[in-house]
């Protein structure tokens, strides 16, 4: 069977790579690999640790592009992708603009698509935007959904999905957290940026990551307004900060946490997977507004503060993992200072059951598709 994997973004292309390195290894698939470059940088960096290399390369982000204008380009380049390659299946992963321009463009093409991470949603368009709209409407075009957990699957059913198109896989993030895992272990990786003191010298680490665009303005300034005073309340943390590259997200940063006054903020570049996962292993809180994230941190024990006012994740939540804060100031402040100083409420979300799989859900998207003939 030809299959044609298309993705465009680091989240993508993590949850993905343990699906594309088994249909590689497999004969009964032959496996094409197509990136949009949605997100560039950190789309390689992952690639390079998977050691996958594309076999087409859209390359199609600019310089203050437009969520339109990507979504036109997207198409475009999807649409003469597909007509050259001529895949009899195409699969995508998740929620990105890259996701709904590659199901349209099958679509288009008659090509059967499947949908990995199918069935996530918050019932609220606005909230992730655009994300929200673009897993709805893949929904309506897809073939196959592989639902990472019953709840997602429930989702589906309530919105009509036939029954026999969904399967409740577990999430790839977790194959992928597995592989990386071990490897992280075995030789501790390098943070970027990072003096190797903050790890070493046996402080407690809050990682922070943040990147949504419901976020911006108010919310990023109330974020870092926050850590700045938790920076300050608890000397002896460390606050480490992968600072996103979008300009919304890194001027509110630099403005209120760039201060030299801040000795325990550490902000430093977007890290590759391999060091981001080590840190998220050193960690004994994250904050956080990346899905992600949600799914990968309860498989090493560690609580997760959502800074968003919804999750189409929330499993995590009713399992005791997660818990959300949005972006108002005072609850982000209590919350992380209840988890540093609190041991009794670290543990109890620390050994919450993760609801996200146990690292089989590859083998279980291609038990199904090794049953399906094209037709």
């Amino acid at each position: 069977m030809k299959v044609s994997i298309i993705f465009g973004t680091r989240p993508e292309a993590i949850k993905l790579a343990p699906l594309i390195l088994a249909m590689r290894r497999d004969a009964g698939f032959t496996c094409r690999v197509c990136v949009t470059g949605q997100h560039r940088q950190m789309l390689d960096q992952v690639l390079e640790v998977f050691g996958i290399t594309p076999d087409a390369d859209l390359n199609l982000m600019k310089p203050g592009q437009t969520l339109a204008g990507l979504t036109s380009s997207a198409i475009a380049a999807i649409d003469h992708y597909l007509a050259a390659d001529k895949p009899e299946l195409v699969l995508v992963q998740g929620d990105t603009t890259t996701v709904l321009c590659s199901a349209l463009a099958a679509f288009y093409h008659r090509i059967p698509v499947g949908h990995v991470e199918a069935g996530l949603r918050t019932g609220d368009l606005e909230h992730p935007w655009p994300e929200e709209a673009n897993r709805v409407l893949t929904t309506r075009l897809a073939a196959f959904h592989f639902a990472p957990t019953d709840s997602s699957r429930d989702n589906l059913l309530r919105e009509k999905v036939d029954p026999a198109t969904i399967h409740v896989t577990g999430n790839t993030v977790i194959d992928a957290l597995f592989l990386a895992l071990e490897r992280a272990r075995a030789t501790r990786p390098v943070i970027p940026g990072l003096p190797a003191r903050v790890l070493d010298n046996g402080h407690p680490v809050v990682l922070i990551t943040g990147h949504r665009r419901e976020n911006f303005g108010d919310g990023f300034d109330s974020i870092c307004r926050a850590v700045a005073t938790l920076a300050q309340r608890f000397p002896a943390v460390e606050f480490v900060y992968p600072v996103h590259l979008n300009p919304n997200v890194r001027e509110p940063v630099g403005r209120i946490l760039g201060e030299a006054a801040h000795r325990n903020v550490h902000l430093i570049e977007p890290l590759p997977y391999l060091p981001f996962i080590a840190l998220m292993d050193r960690s004994r809180v994250i904050l956080t507004d990346s899905g992600g994230v949600q799914e990968e941190a309860p498989s090493l024990g560690k609580p997760v503060l959502v800074m968003r006012d919804t999750t189409e994740r929330p499993e995590a939540v009713t399992a005791g993992t997660v818990r959300l804060v949005g972006t108002d100031f005072k609850r982000i402040v209590d919350e992380t200072s209840r988890l540093l100083s609190d041991e009794t409420a670290h543990t109890t979300m620390a050994r919450s059951h993760n609801p996200y799989g146990d690292g089989k859900a590859v083998e279980r998207i291609m038990a199904v598709l090794r049953t399906w003939r094209p037709s």
